[in-house]
């Protein structure tokens, strides 16, 4: 019962994973701080929505319609949509009209639908259209090179590929996997030290912070349906 994901990476460099989840018997779950947009397709009560939801910098408590199936597929960080910039995005999402069972409609174009296997084939379609665009100077700090621009330039142009700072990027998304490796049954002590956190209180604020749970939650797997897949079993 409740959230029930799967989640797979992607050998696109435009995608981070595409997921799929069920709601079964529940109507809110805890939602995750997470460092990228998307694109999430979902059906319920017989009708079709479409959505582009931002990074989240907070956790909170979000409703879920009991019964539905979604499709999601989250970029890779440094993406972006050309007609809506990934700042005016961040804690927040837009909801795309006229989606029908096999279409949607974004940046005045209708495209079919994805499922799970046909998300990168959509994505390099936006792509080739420029619907979809990356700056180049993100990914190669992501990839930890050290681009000849100043350090203010840097973050100015990282914030406004993806809304974030570095800092912030670094600090999400070492408290979601700190969350996986918890779940997955790690002790406390080898996840700090695993993940260069000042000691077991440090750990437990960050989780509060962008996660929601506890440390002790997380190992019980307590706490109710969350918007993560804590599963750890990626499949590529």
């Amino acid at each position: 019962m409740g959230l029930r994901f799967k989640t797979r990476e992607s050998d696109s460099t435009w995608v981070d994973t595409v997921w799929t989840c069920t709601s079964e018997q529940v109507t809110a779950m805890t939602s995750v701080a997470g460092v990228r947009w998307g694109l999430v397709f979902w059906e319920h009560a017989g009708r079709a929505y479409t959505g582009i939801t931002g990074p989240e910098t907070r956790t909170g408590t979000a409703p879920v319609p009991e019964g539905a199936t979604f499709t999601g597929i989250e970029f890779a960080v440094g993406t972006s949509l050309r007609a809506v910039p990934t700042p005016a995005l961040v804690d927040g999402g837009i909801g795309l009209p006229g989606t029908t069972r096999r279409t949607f409609r974004l940046d005045g174009t209708r495209w079919e639908t994805p499922g799970p296997d046909d998300a990168e084939a959509l994505v390099e379609r936006l792509v080739r259209a420029g619907i979809v665009v990356r700056d180049l100077l993100c990914v190669e700090v992501l990839r930890g090179h050290r681009p000849s621009v100043s350090g203010r330039t840097v973050e100015r142009r990282f914030r406004a590929a993806t809304g974030l700072t570095q800092g912030t990027v670094r600090q999400i998304e070492r408290a979601r996997r700190a969350a996986q490796l918890l779940a997955a049954g790690d002790p406390a002590t080898d996840v700090v030290a695993k993940l260069g956190y000042c000691d077991e209180p440090h750990l437990a604020r960050a989780l509060r912070s962008y996660v929601g749970r506890t440390v002790g939650q997380l190992r019980e797997g307590a706490g109710g349906a969350i918007a993560l897949d804590l599963d750890q079993r990626l499949t590529s």
